[in-house]
């Protein structure tokens, strides 16, 4: 027999008390999803990343940067924390000062930990694309890769991906390219 489980809304998790100080939680597609604090080497990347995202962004007046922790709602049943998010200056609307960010981002990106690969690449893609992100980006610190999905009709498209060596650029941003050896530092 099946038993039907009921999703979860954001109001609902809104409500909700979590113990612990080394994770914290997201809700995707109305399931609730513990995370744990990041490595070292995926802040290094997140970090990297912001600063070359904001030194293209904010010079050319194109939008708002975002990194973690931040909440976004996405809809009824997706709160979430990227990594990495930009919001094009015609679609600021959806930045509340108080609450977050309320609606759908431009980009997300997204820095895979190894507790997080399947989450990353698997719920949260779904999530994102179904709800219209433009441009999705997977980097991942352990195989120094970088993939970039651009969404067509709700479905992520592999636009570019790079591993180890090359560049890639966004397909949202006009002359965004990142070098993905400076997004990962040997240490």
């Amino acid at each position: 027999m099946l038993v039907a489980s009921k999703k979860i809304t954001v109001e609902d998790f809104l409500q909700m008390e979590f113990e612990g100080e080394d994770a914290y939680y997201e809700l995707i597609n109305g399931e609730i999803v513990k995370k744990a604090a990041p490595s070292p080497r995926h802040q290094e990347a997140s970090v990297l990343l912001t600063s070359q995202l904001i030194n293209h962004v904010l010079p050319k007046k194109l939008g708002k940067v975002f990194n973690a922790p931040i909440d976004v709602f996405l809809d009824e049943y997706s709160h979430v924390q990227p990594d990495i998010l930009f919001i094009s200056k015609e679609n600021q609307s959806i930045i509340d000062y108080k609450d977050g960010i309320v609606g759908v981002p431009d980009l997300i990106v997204e820095v895979i930990s190894p507790g997080s690969f399947a989450i990353d690449r698997f719920d949260k893609k779904r999530a994102y694309e179904k709800v219209g992100v433009r441009e999705y980006w997977l980097v991942d610190p352990n195989n120094l890769s970088v993939e970039i999905y651009k969404n067509i009709g709700q479905l992520f498209e592999l636009a570019q991906v790079a591993s180890e060596a090359g560049k890639v650029q966004s397909t949202i941003l006009e002359g965004f390219e990142v070098d993905i050896q400076s997004l990962f530092i040997p240490g």
